[in-house]
């Protein structure tokens, strides 16, 4: 187990976490009258300002797995806003719970897109109103999973975030005209052997061709779907890749630091 944990920790380059004092805190907002409620993670041992990071977590949505997630990629580099999809009173238990809260999202796309420019607000005015040591002249959006899929659709309403980072996401949208309008830095990041997610990138390398802002696709090879998370062990389309997941979060890093000096 402790190896385990301080192989996780080189990952995600803070190996001296235990100085950390991490800080969780619940957040109300609402999409049209529906409750939602969004999780604020930062470490308050670090007082200066920081970029604020809209996480949109996997299918499985807000839970203790993905929190602690959060913290782990916030470390001292970030102030992250876990966004709700689903709905104050819809936490998944499992993959069958995590899918019925999901479909209804992925077939009404302009939904999907209205909830997380919605949680995205959300972190400018935790942003503009000091909840947290927020840097609020950088923002950005990363997402995993079915939450790739919604910081792509993020960036595809030209919603003015600097940059988006997909980790295994969906590729496809119901509007391929919509990436002329993206502002935001793209990076979308798959695994080559991912069966649900590549068939779509032809389509989603032709579309991104109309964007008139910087993106990048990088595909690794050897990976399937959930690469970037820990826990993932479901074979064979669903594996947790060390090597690739410490890449992937490298590129993150430095698609962010770039966003942000540019």
């Amino acid at each position: 187990m402790r190896k385990t944990l301080f192989a996780l920790l080189l990952v995600f380059g803070f190996a001296s976490m235990a100085h950390a004092a991490m800080r969780t805190e619940t957040i109300d907002y609402s999409v049209d009258g529906k409750a939602m409620q969004g999780v604020l993670v930062w470490d308050d041992a670090v007082k200066t300002p920081r970029p604020g990071v809209l996480m949109i977590p996997d299918w499985t949505g807000i839970n203790p797995a993905n929190i602690d997630f959060a913290k782990r990629i916030a470390g001292h580099d970030y102030v992250i806003f876990m966004g709700d999809m689903y709905g104050k009173h819809v936490r998944p238990r499992n993959s069958t719970e995590a899918q019925a809260a999901m479909k209804p999202l992925m077939a009404d796309r302009p939904m999907l897109r209205k909830r997380v420019v919605a949680a995205f607000d959300h972190l400018k005015a935790l942003a503009a109103k000091h909840a947290a040591p927020i840097d609020s002249a950088k923002l950005a959006a990363i997402g995993f999973c079915f939450g790739g899929t919604s910081v792509l659709d993020l960036a595809r309403t030209g919603t003015d975030v600097a940059a988006v980072v997909s980790f295994h996401g969906g590729l496809s949208t119901d509007d391929p005209a919509l990436a002329k309008h993206i502002k935001a830095r793209v990076l979308a990041m798959n695994g080559g052997d991912d069966r649900g997610t590549m068939p779509d990138a032809p389509a989603f390398m032709k579309d991104m061709q109309q964007d008139p802002a910087p993106w990048q696709f990088v595909v690794f090879g050897g990976a399937v779907h959930c690469f970037a998370e820990p826990w993932a062990h479901s074979p064979p389309g669903c594996v947790y890749d060390p090597p690739v997941a410490k890449r992937a979060f490298a590129l993150m890093h430095a698609w962010l630091d770039e966003a942000f000096k540019g």
